[in-house]
């Protein structure tokens, strides 16, 4: 694994930034339980958590959190799979099984939000992995995060296809109290045939969506990325009704929709999936995606208009942000300093502020060691 060569800097300035940690910094797991099986996790201590999205990025937000790389939901379409190419990992099996974690995350997103030169921007999770993925069961990297963000007053987002967010329900409910709080859950289709073998570590549609319906029934608005909307195995005009209606009835305040794209690394991957479940598509997706990693302008504009008519029937409606409130003058008010650059920076379900990757982003592990562990 290539720990040595990664940088703190974005991915055209790799090579003359110094290298984050070492190899014998990293602390290298299995657990020897069934769901954790055939998993192996890099725990690491990183430099900086808060990062900027790169000036080039289209997203409409500047800084992110991104707790884990690699994702155990290992849904096939995954965008972030290159970013494992970084460290010499495979972007297929290897992105679905090798994780790194970011132990220290909490206490050092406390620390970079405390800086005088942090202004409370907006921080987006969920942007290239999922917060919520399998390993936040063990790690619980999230409520030390949550709980900084709400201390803090910072406003923030949350992008998950999991289930395990409402672990931390009433920590939301306790930010929301206090600052600006999104939350979108991702769900391109309800068709479980489909999610099975497009996504399958992740929670069933309907769970999703029954996170959607208890988070809105607690205060928390909830808007629905349906994404990706697959082409020729998703996208008929009935699917789409049927899963527009599943997220009215889950009560989301809006929701996006979003066709499928195919970056480098995620590309590969997705074609070997369809050469084994689908080959009578692989030549029509060839012909769709010609011209890049994403589809035709006449294509997305269809199923963003057909998806725009059936919310509109059945009553979704955009979501409206209310204003950011300020936090008591007794709490610490001035948060931190980020200093990485994120290269992972687009939705974990090739969302809709797709950027280029940058560099890697992990920090150094002063402590740690590399070691191989079965725990029993």
């Amino acid at each position: 694994m290539r720990w040595d060569e990664l940088r703190d800097a974005d991915e055209h300035s790799r090579t003359s930034a110094p290298a984050l940690f070492a190899t014998s910094a990293v602390t290298t797991r299995t657990f020897d339980t069934p769901e954790f099986r055939g998993m192996t996790f890099h725990e690491v201590r990183a430099r900086s958590l808060v990062n900027r999205v790169p000036g080039a990025s289209r997203m409409p937000f500047e800084w992110t959190v991104n707790p884990y790389r690699g994702c155990s939901h290992a849904c096939v379409y995954c965008f972030a799979r290159r970013t494992h190419s970084y460290l010499d990992l495979d972007t297929g099996a290897g992105f679905d099984t090798q994780i790194v974690v970011k132990v220290n995350a909490p206490e050092l997103l406390r620390k970079e939000l405390s800086s005088p030169r942090w202004h409370g921007q907006h921080i987006a999770m969920g942007t290239n992995v999922d917060c919520y993925q399998r390993a936040e069961g063990r790690y619980r990297l999230m409520p030390g995060i949550l709980t900084a963000l709400r201390d803090y007053a910072n406003p923030f987002s949350l992008l998950t296809k999991g289930t395990l967010i409402l672990r931390d329900l009433d920590l939301l409910r306790s930010a929301a109290a206090i600052t600006d709080v999104g939350v979108s859950v991702s769900v391109g289709f309800t068709d479980e045939e489909l999610w099975r073998t497009v996504e399958p570590g992740t929670p069933a549609p309907q769970r999703r969506l029954d996170v959607v319906r208890t988070l809105t029934a607690h205060g928390i608005p909830c808007g629905v990325l349906m994404a990706p909307v697959i082409p020729f195995l998703g996208d008929s005009p009935a699917q789409l009704r049927t899963t527009v209606r599943a997220i009215a009835a889950a009560g989301a305040t809006s929701v996006t929709p979003l066709a499928l794209h195919l970056r480098p690394g995620a590309r590969e991957w997705y074609f070997r999936w369809l050469h084994q479940h689908h080959p009578r598509l692989v030549r029509h997706y060839e012909a769709l995606y010609a011209a890049g990693a994403y589809a035709p302008k006449w294509y997305q504009r269809r199923i963003t208009r057909q998806v725009h008519e059936l919310a509109a029937e059945y009553g979704v409606g955009p979501s409206t942000s209310g204003q950011a409130r300020r936090i008591d003058p007794a709490t610490p008010a001035t948060p931190a300093a980020p200093t990485g650059t994120e290269p992972d920076d687009g939705f974990e379900s090739g969302g809709p502020w797709d950027a280029g990757p940058g560099g890697a982003e992990l920090g150094d592990a002063r402590e740690n060691h590399c070691t191989q562990l079965t725990l029993l």
